[in-house]
């Protein structure tokens, strides 16, 4: 009787963890997926084509990078160049944050 209950113990774990690996990995929303319309002020920047959200904010902080134009003391600010400075309203310097929320405008 030990031996039938230790082999349905048993059973149960397997079945538990198979239940656990058919989960498949979390699905990208399609909303941030739907390719967006870009401003001619934005498109030196991250290219004229539509692309997704997503993409749009991994090829701004690439240029960022590139260019150097992340305060190397507050990594959280953005020092804006030309190109920048017309996206972000005239502004030399915005925060992470803030600049998420004025590249916005810039999308349809």
């Amino acid at each position: 009787m030990a031996k039938k209950k230790a082999a349905k113990k048993v059973a149960k774990k397997i079945v538990k963890k198979a239940a656990a690996k058919k989960k498949t990995a979390r699905k990208p929303n399609a909303a941030f997926m739907r390719p967006v319309t870009i401003s001619a002020t934005l498109a030196p920047v991250v290219g004229d084509k539509p692309i997704p959200r997503t993409e749009v904010t991994k090829r701004l902080w690439s240029y960022i990078k590139k260019n150097g134009l992340q305060d190397q003391k507050n990594k959280r600010m953005i020092k804006a160049d030309d190109k920048l400075k017309a996206v972000f309203g005239g502004k030399a310097t915005v925060n992470m944050f803030e600049m998420t929320k004025l590249v916005s405008k810039h999308l349809k």
